[in-house]
């Protein structure tokens, strides 16, 4: 049988990533709906954190959360009245935060080790089989963290 599970980054802070993570749900660029058309059921999805929190300064550089698309549709959330995102269950993997500093040279979506950062200005992007499980290997380690 032909798999046909497909792997994912998205882009979001450290603090927006727990709640999300609490609530067994993902947002991807903001709240808008297209990029969570693209997931289907059983996508892997990482999620990387540039900063700790959103529009704040500190560094977090690192993959904070892994898990897997839960059947059903996107859907929109009243988070207020003039903020209505769109969001996608997740069925999230018990994991570790692991710095992305040491997996750079290793990951193939980063081309220019220099300008590392690059593909993540995104928000939300594909990636191969092989950088997921390396990324998944070490997240899931039981002496990380």
């Amino acid at each position: 049988m032909e798999n046909n599970e497909r792997y994912w980054i998205v882009v979001a802070s450290k603090d927006h990533v727990k709640r999300g993570v609490s609530g067994g749900f993902m947002q991807a660029n903001h709240g808008k709906l297209p990029p969570l058309k693209r997931l289907k059921p059983n996508d892997w999805v990482i999620f990387y954190s540039s900063k700790q929190s959103m529009g704040g300064e500190e560094k977090c550089q690192a993959f904070t959360a892994i898990g897997q698309v839960k059947v059903g549709e996107p859907y929109q959330f009243e988070y207020s009245e003039d903020f209505k995102p769109f969001r996608r269950n997740i069925n999230f993997m018990n994991c570790n935060e692991v710095s992305i500093l040491p997996l750079i040279p290793e990951l193939q979506f980063i081309e220019n080790k220099k300008s590392w950062g690059y593909p993540f200005r995104f928000g939300f992007f594909e990636i191969k089989k092989a950088d997921f499980e390396l990324i998944n290997k070490e997240m899931l380690r039981k002496d990380a963290g």
